[in-house]
């Protein structure tokens, strides 16, 4: 549904040239909520910006629903914005019409007949969760309340895809995830293609089906959800599933586990104390749930002067990503 081959966007800054992105490529298939995650100033606003050709690359191609952006003519790429729905960080309502006035809007600018524009930015706030505030300002509503109207608004044209840059990062937790939930529900119940900027974690960990990881406008790491979160030692895998901070006690070995799936609800570290008969010492932990998969993830220290060797070959055969850790992490 999205597909984005090799895009480059440079930015001239007198006689410097500023490298947006980098050569990059991404998949997202359709029905699904892809992540792009990376810290300010890794390029996520500029691919936004260019997978709507609100910026034209500097090469590379983006195609959304088969329709190729990148080379399209004035009339064609019109047409195909017309299938992209955009959410942002805010909802950017128009202070002076009503709720039902701002879902209006795009179909105003189409042309749609008045009776029908009435009808359906109707049904679009009802389906948004807004039904009986038709007539309220955006003065008269709360955050959530504007980003919801802000949904509305995107869908009213009947996109194949939404865009939402950063769509939660100026809400409340609480209201952060009802919105999550409506990006959610509205994806299966509409069938639409989602990819989500965000430097919140927390929203992939709700919503995101599979993630990129954005760093010097290059993707660095991609991948399922569960794929990435898998994978120990990497970048996405710690942020996903971090560890608080503890001291190892004494000086022996310690070591960081991760397991996932039916191995996370079964006793494999008492099974693997038994067998090799050590006092293990769970300095940190947590378990959360990732697209449908349970993770563990732990970090123990042996006793002093214990190999932990045959300890990770074990938990290793047993399916248990182990990695050696310095006495310091945390």
């Amino acid at each position: 549904m999205i597909t984005v081959t090799d895009l480059r966007k440079v930015y001239r800054q007198g006689n410097r040239e500023v490298v947006a992105l980098d050569g990059v490529s991404l998949e997202v298939p359709k029905g699904s909520i892809h992540g792009i995650v990376g810290h300010s100033g890794a390029g996520k606003s500029t691919l936004v910006r260019c997978l709507t050709l609100l910026d034209a690359p500097t090469s590379g191609s983006v195609s959304i629903n088969g329709a190729e952006l990148s080379s399209a003519g004035h009339q064609d790429l019109r047409a195909a914005r017309r299938r992209i729905g955009m959410i942002f960080q805010h909802a950017n309502l128009m202070d002076s019409r009503t709720a039902v006035q701002n879902v209006a809007h795009p179909l105003e600018i189409v042309k749609t007949p008045k009776d029908r524009i009435r009808t359906r930015a109707a049904e679009l706030l009802k389906l948004v969760g807004l039904a009986g505030f038709e007539n309220a300002y955006p003065s008269q509503l709360s955050g959530g309340q504007k980003q919801r109207v802000g949904i509305a608004r995107a869908l009213a044209s009947d996109p194949d895809v939404l865009l939402c840059d950063e769509p939660t990062s100026a809400l409340d937790p609480k209201t952060t995830d009802e919105i999550l939930a409506l990006i959610k529900d509205l994806t299966a119940r509409l069938g639409l293609t989602v990819l989500v900027i965000t430097h919140e974690m927390h929203v992939v960990k709700r919503i995101c089906d599979s993630v990129s990881l954005l760093a010097g406008g290059r993707i660095v790491e991609h991948g399922k959800l569960r794929d990435v979160a898998a994978n120990l030692g990497s970048e996405l895998s710690r942020t996903l599933l971090p560890l608080p901070a503890a001291e190892p006690l004494g000086s022996g070995a310690v070591l960081e586990i991760l397991y996932s799936g039916d191995r996370a609800s079964e006793p494999m570290l008492t099974s693997a104390a038994r067998r090799f008969d050590l006092d293990l010492n769970v300095l940190a932990g947590s378990v959360e749930t990732l697209a449908g998969t349970q993770f563990g993830h732990l970090r123990i220290q042996l006793p002093d002067g214990a190999d932990p060797a045959p300890l990770a070959a074990y938990l290793e055969d047993q399916g248990v990503s182990v990695r050696a850790a310095g006495k310091d992490a945390a």
